[in-house]
């Protein structure tokens, strides 16, 4: 049966009457009133008006809705439109197709304007690392978790819970919000616990902002300035550069107290950082791997590059080789990280020992590149050895090769193992360190 024969004036009878034939899965009856109306029906008895007609070549069919939902002349006016916008060379599959889009991107649009900080801050965590990083630091990744952390957590040390961290308060803010206003807000109210803390934290929220800035999807959302604004930066605490270092008369005291420590591994860990003058963190991630005491030498994650090969010396050589290998650190822990993490409580002990205040970790390496400069070694050679940047300097910055450097490296740990009043053999074994009394 074809469409001639099946093109009536659509009226409700005629509509209620049409069945499907029991041989066919569909049925159409033919609108003469509007001719590129039908009415569908399937053996199920559901009843649907359709529009027809060709476009560019190719017939279309589009389904209206259902005769229950349709009156007849609501039908017939939907298909006039449809068919008028077909005649002149218009999709109305592209056009609902691009108002779905359009209602979907307003939709979108105010859902980004309720997006919060707190939403988007486990992405950064995850994808925010640094420039030239495959990771974060674990301990600057560390300190970004308990940064924000919501706290009401058993306190692992004393009574009571933990509070909750310094940008936690920020994370309900919708990334719109995060403005000029409400960070000097937040930043006044977080430094009556303590400005330096709220400083540190408002440091680390600029790098969140600036991430946000880098990505189109969060880039309109964020004023990735709003962190530099004048209000704020003139409510920030004075940025007091630390000069800490260990004095030489302070340095047999200092050694004795850190050799004394019940941790062996901390004592070892802690005198590595003042004859190699690397970062703590990159003395704490050393592997056994990169140790070779075949050839003398130790491969260091760097903080400009990728790592750094320095001369591994005598002393510090013989201390890794009696360290025990638990796992592949050099400095192992039983910890979570699996290697030392946090040596600031013994090395606090040792400062009491020795009577020494004010000395951080950090100035131990401050401590290597005066006392390198004490032994005679060349500014270049310990800038190299200590991983700066290379600059200009009063020598001129040239790279060595680790063997060119292994001289200069030897006579610093001779010079610092002289000063603490320690006589060491290189050929001698660990049990024949002893310490001397000096004059």
């Amino acid at each position: 049966m074809n469409k001639q024969v099946n093109r009536v004036r659509l009226t409700a009878g005629r509509v209620d009457a049409f069945v499907c034939p029991a041989d066919k899965s569909q049925a159409f009856l033919w609108d003469t009133e509007a001719p590129a109306l039908a009415l569908r029906v399937t053996p199920t008895g559901r009843k649907t008006y359709v529009f027809e007609a060709r476009l560019n070549g190719a017939t279309m069919r589009l389904s209206i809705g259902t005769a229950a939902d349709w009156p007849i002349g609501k039908a017939r006016d939907e298909a006039q439109r449809l068919k008028m916008m077909v005649d002149c060379g218009t999709d109305p599959r592209e056009v609902e197709r691009q108002k779905k889009a359009d209602k979907a991107a307003v939709i979108a649009a105010a859902a980004a304007q309720t997006l919060t900080v707190g939403e988007v801050w486990p992405l950064y965590l995850e994808n925010g690392r640094p420039k030239r990083r495959d990771a974060w630091k674990p301990r600057y990744r560390d300190d970004l978790e308990a940064m924000a952390a919501p706290g009401g957590v058993k306190k692992k040390r004393g009574e009571g819970v933990t509070r909750p961290g310094p940008l936690f308060p920020l994370l309900g803010l919708a990334l719109p919000d995060v403005n000029e206003d409400t960070l000097k807000n937040w930043f006044d109210q977080e430094a009556i616990s303590g400005q330096h803390q709220a400083a540190r934290a408002l440091m680390m929220f600029r790098g969140f902002m600036r991430w946000c800035s880098s990505k189109p999807e969060y880039r309109s959302l964020i004023n990735r300035d709003a962190g530099r604004a004048a209000a704020i930066l003139e409510s920030l605490p004075g940025n007091i550069r630390r000069t800490d270092a260990l004095e030489l008369a302070q340095v047999p005291g200092w050694w004795q107290g850190v050799e004394q420590l019940n941790n062996r591994t901390a004592s070892v860990y802690l005198r590595a950082l003042l004859l190699t003058g690397a970062r703590r963190e990159e003395i704490a991630a050393l592997k056994w791997a990169d140790v070779d005491f075949q050839w003398r030498k130790l491969t260091i994650a760097d903080k400009v590059e990728a790592t750094r090969v320095v001369p591994l010396t005598p002393y510090l050589a013989q201390q890794l080789s009696t360290l025990p290998r638990i796992n592949e650190f050099v400095f192992a822990s039983t910890g979570k990280a699996g290697r030392i993490a946090d040596t600031r409580a013994s090395h606090a002990k040792a400062l009491q020992s020795a009577g020494i205040e004010g000395l951080t970790i950090h100035g131990l390496r401050r401590s290597f590149s005066l006392l390198g400069e004490a032994a005679g070694a060349p500014a270049g050679a310990i800038a190299q050895v200590m991983g700066h940047k290379p600059s200009a300097t009063a020598e001129g910055y040239r790279p060595r090769s680790v063997d060119a450097l292994r001289p200069y490296l030897a006579q610093i740990e001779a010079h610092i193992l002289e000063k603490a009043g320690i006589e060491f053999d290189a050929k001698a074994m660990p049990t024949a360190l002893r310490a001397v009394q000096t004059g």
